[in-house]
């Protein structure tokens, strides 16, 4: 990680509104999905989720398990058969297309696993295009764009094409193109599946110091190593979440408790 993002870190994306926000980030209650057809298919049961300013989780389940509906459903990219779903306290059942998709541009940040960098714009450009949602002001956007690519340590690639970046650089600009209206959530599908470990590491610490500064983060994975960097753990499947303590979270009470005993001694 450069010097110069982790200077910047907690000047610029701020989250700290998000973070004091009374009401939770995501909220589902008894939301469910189904695809009509002989017979109809549940790709979720009614499930509740909350989310919490500043939480980091992880979603891991295998292939068919429900994870991509559930993302779906998160970022207003489909609507629930039944149930409730609040946004940052917003009720998004009640919103107009033309509305879910302006708070889907200013409120959630997608990064896939696919990255999705438009080919012939450079990684500005790939950017900036993300502020459209925010200001008409191109000088702004740009400016905005080159300062969160800073961030992610991607200042001296402003201008490369998607082609002319590795695996994790592009990753990064996905990242950067996430982040750059300061969402209220970060949806992640699958952030490292096209990456080799070391690299899928650099991004899951990125990701990680984002979340220290204050980022809400979603992370949608099929792999365990991915899902133990989170500080919170959901497990999907067939269409059922079930809440799982983390690795880290058991070792700390673990430790916690030698640490009691040794400092007690012998009872």
């Amino acid at each position: 990680m450069t010097s110069e993002y982790m200077a910047s870190e907690y000047a610029s994306p701020d989250y700290t509104t998000t973070a004091t926000a009374p009401s939770p980030v995501l909220d589902l209650r008894r939301v469910c999905k189904v695809y009509p057809g002989s017979p109809p298919v549940t790709a979720l049961h009614p499930t509740d989720l909350r989310v919490e300013a500043g939480d980091f989780l992880a979603v891991v389940g295998p292939s068919g398990s429900g994870k991509s509906t559930l993302l779906n459903l998160l970022g207003l990219l489909d609507r629930p058969t039944q149930g409730s779903y609040r946004l940052s306290g917003t009720d998004v059942a009640t919103l107009t297309e033309r509305d879910r998709a302006a708070v889907r541009g200013r409120r959630v940040g997608f990064v896939f696993q696919a990255f999705h960098l438009l080919p012939h714009r450079t990684a500005l450009e790939n950017v900036a295009l993300a502020r459209l949602y925010v200001t008409p002001r191109g000088a702004h956007r740009q400016a905005d764009a080159a300062r969160t690519l800073r961030e992610v340590g991607l200042g001296h690639r402003l201008d490369a094409l998607p082609s002319q970046l590795s695996g994790g650089e592009r990753q990064r600009v996905a990242i950067a193109r996430a982040v750059v209206n300061t969402p209220d959530i970060l949806l992640c599908d699958e952030p490292t599946g096209n990456l080799d470990s070391a690299t899928a590491g650099a991004v899951m610490d990125l990701l990680a110091e984002l979340n220290q500064a204050g980022a809400t983060i979603v992370v949608i994975t099929h792999d365990p190593a991915v899902a133990q960097r989170a500080r919170r753990r959901v497990t999907i499947l067939d269409g059922r979440l079930s809440e799982t303590a983390c690795l880290s979270e058991k070792a700390r009470l673990s430790e916690t408790a030698k640490s009691g005993r040794t400092a007690g001694g012998p009872r």
